[in-house]
């Protein structure tokens, strides 16, 4: 079959920060010559950085981006993760740890975790960390690399992600990206140009200007400009769906802090009266903030709980951020894909922000248009946007719903509201039977839901009949083996600071 479309050849990306330089490491990988992609940003407008954690999928965006892990985690005081602590989520004064990847070791016929419900029915279970690697090893603050060599281990597929400055990965992909081509241009967009030709592509963006003056023309044009969304929202007006009503929270303060020992491998979020509070330890600080419902708590009450919840002194005066949780209702219109905060945000609780813009620009490469733009290739890639963008938002939705504080008005509307009716129906099935579900665009898997669901008390009504086809002390030795061989894994496992001096020691600033 002959293909007689004429391809695109330019590519503008229109903002720069993580979501423009990651889009333009990753283009750059895949497209080459005749393909030019250009990206214009302003250092006057700097970036939002609301966090600086990742989740494990990272590492297949760093691989089509061709980076060098400990090369880029030296470029960017990087640190690992292998979850996140949650403390005060279900009632003040518990916590819990949401580990990355599998719970236990697979077990015929039914899921590790029912076997566990039944035990811990009966008095006979370990914690359920103690069947989750990363959660002991984060405990211990210990690390190492996975050894898949050793196909019967719990360390043979070890998950983890990382903790990183944004602002220098950022210039880590910039001065990646340039190398392969990439041209950059500094200054301001003051008017985006528009085609009013008849024909099919009327109404695309043709080009932006500059406050130079300078016009910046292309085919295909990425809009990174976060919250401005200079393209998708004030060029082609497309709408923006509004999920406050159940993400309330929409402010944060962010504010860096002296690094403190032990260094941990782990993220942690602690929530307060009024929301959370975000602690990423990097090699050389401290990231904080803290996320809030402005309806439930002022500016200055935020900023001095932050202040107040330090482990060290800061480096910096807190910087305000407000935001709007929620989604741009097309991520893609006409020759205009929106990529990052400019497409939608979902707040930072369990650091997706990355990962949506890694998945936006693989669905980009995965559907990569000739100029015609076909409408069926739009609605497909804006189909599996939207799923994506629903299902963290009812993760994340799942951790403020599940609460059972009896301090203040926040927590509890929280607990009363409709939740979507993707996670209604997900809570009903754990609750009866401790079943968990995957859909194919879910971005967390089952033992995430069911580390956060347990974390947080919804306690299933029972477990599968299949369950019991092991006898019970069967049962028992099993899971003792899991847990007894997790523990002989960690105790080989170097401190994680030890593993980064080795590995991936950043130069002192």
């Amino acid at each position: 079959m002959e293909n007689t479309a004429k391809p695109l050849r330019r590519v503008v990306i229109v903002g720069g920060g993580a979501a423009g330089w990651m889009s333009a490491a990753a283009l750059s990988a895949v497209l080459k010559p005749p393909y030019e992609i250009r990206l214009v940003e302003s250092e006057e407008i700097g970036i939002i950085g609301v966090g600086e954690a990742t989740i494990p999928l990272i590492k297949m965006f760093n691989g089509l981006a061709q980076l060098d892990e400990a090369t880029f985690l030296k470029a960017t005081q990087g640190t690992f993760k292998l979850g996140i602590e949650f403390v005060n989520w279900g009632r003040v004064g518990e916590r819990y740890f949401h580990g990355f990847g599998r719970v236990g070791k697979p077990l015929w016929p039914v899921d590790f975790t029912q076997y566990w419900l039944r035990l811990r029915a009966l008095g006979r279970a370990e914690p359920i960390d103690a069947y989750v690697v990363s959660s002991m090893a984060a405990k211990a603050n210990r690390f190492m690399l996975p050894k898949p060599e050793m196909q019967n281990s719990p360390l043979a597929d070890l998950a983890y992600a990382y903790h990183f400055d944004a602002s220098l990965y950022a210039r880590h992909l910039r001065a990646l990206s340039e190398r392969r081509g990439v041209r950059r241009t500094e200054g301001k967009v003051v008017r985006v140009l528009l085609d009013e030709a008849p024909g099919p592509t009327h109404g695309h963006v043709r080009a932006v200007q500059m406050e130079s003056g300078e016009m910046v023309e292309g085919d295909l044009f990425l809009d990174c400009s976060g919250f401005a969304g200079l393209l998708a929202d004030k060029a082609l007006g497309v709408g923006f769906e509004d999920w406050s009503h159940w993400l309330p929270c929409d402010r944060a303060w962010a504010v860096p802090s002296e690094s403190t020992k032990p260094l941990l491998p782990y993220t942690r979020s602690t929530a307060h009266s009024a929301g959370w509070q975000w602690r990423i330890p990097l090699q050389h600080r401290v990231g904080n903030g803290h996320v809030y419902s402005s309806q439930h708590m002022s500016d200055d009450e935020a900023a001095a709980v932050l202040l107040r919840n330090l482990d060290a002194p800061a480096l910096a005066d807190p910087r305000l951020i407000r935001f709007k949780t929620g989604m741009r209702k097309d991520a893609w219109t006409r020759n205009v894909v929106a990529i990052g905060m400019s497409a939608g945000f979902v707040e930072p609780l369990e650091s997706t922000a990355l990962h949506l813009v890694q998945m936006g620009v693989a669905g980009l490469i995965e559907a990569f248009p000739h100029s015609g733009f076909d409408p069926v290739e739009i609605a497909e890639y804006n189909r599996q946007s939207r799923q994506r963008y629903e299902s963290v938002r009812d993760f994340i939705v799942l951790h403020y719903h599940l609460n059972q504080r009896e301090d203040g008005g926040f927590w509890q509307a929280c607990a009363n509201m409709a939740v979507p009716e993707g996670l209604r129906w997900r809570m009903a099935l754990y609750a009866a039977s401790g079943r968990l579900v995957y859909v194919d665009t879910d971005l967390f898997r089952e033992p995430s839901w069911f580390e956060v669901m347990e974390g947080q008390n919804l306690r299933p009504k029972r477990w599968l009949a299949l369950t019991e086809l092991q006898g019970l002390e069967d049962t028992v030795n099993y899971l003792k083996g899991v847990s007894d061989t997790i523990a002989n894994c960690v105790s080989v496992m170097p401190e994680h600071s030890e593993f980064i001096r080795h590995y991936c020691q950043a130069p002192k600033m």
